[in-house]
C-alpha cells in the first residue's frame, strides 16, 4: 500500500459513521496486529459520569478489529466489509478510561475460520492495562456504504 498509515482517514476503514465512531486513528496494521488510538471526550456516545462506559470499550475493541480488516481489504479487495461481534470471552476491565485520556487498543488475530476471525485484545492508557478480552467477529459478504 503506497499511502502512509498516518494519512488514512479512519472513516474510510470503518462501516460506522459519526457519532458512533469509537476510534480516532489507525497507528499500526501489519502481520496480524492492529493498533488504534482514541481520546476520551465528553461528547462520546458512551461517555457517562466522567468515564467511557464498558460498552464503549467493547465497541472500541470491535472497531479496532474493523479498522484492521478494512485496512487490509483496501490493499487487496478495495472494499470494506461489514463485521459483527460473534462473541466476547474472558472480559477483564481493570478501570474505565476518564475524560481526556488517550487509550491505545491492540488486537491480534489468533485464528480465522471461514468468515469468523478470532482476536485477542488489550486496551491501555500509557503503560496501564485497562481491559483485555478475546473477541470473535463474523465478516459479512456485504460492502459497507462509505
Amino acid at each position: 500500500m503506497s499511502t502512509s498509515i498516518k494519512d488514512i482517514n479512519i472513516l474510510d476503514l470503518l462501516p460506522q459513521k459519526p457519532p458512533f465512531v469509537m476510534v480516532d486513528r489507525l497507528l499500526y496494521c501489519k502481520n496480524m496486529v492492529t493498533v488504534t488510538e482514541l481520546e476520551i471526550r465528553e461528547d462520546n456516545l458512551f461517555f457517562k459520569e466522567g468515564s467511557l462506559l464498558a460498552s464503549g470499550l467493547i465497541e472500541n475493541i470491535a472497531q479496532t478489529c474493523a479498522a484492521g480488516t478494512g485496512y487490509m481489504s483496501m490493499g487487496s479487495e478495495g472494499t470494506v466489509k461489514i463485521g459483527v461481534i460473534g462473541a466476547l470471552n474472558n472480559i477483564n476491565i481493570n478501570r474505565l478510561p476518564r475524560k481526556s485520556e488517550i487509550i491505545t487498543t491492540t488486537v491480534t488475530i489468533t485464528g480465522e475460520v471461514f468468515q469468523m476471525v478470532l482476536f485477542d485484545a488489550i486496551v491501555k492508557s500509557g503503560d496501564e492495562e485497562l481491559a483485555t478480552t478475546s473477541i470473535r467477529t463474523a465478516i459479512a459478504d456485504i460492502e459497507a456504504k462509505i
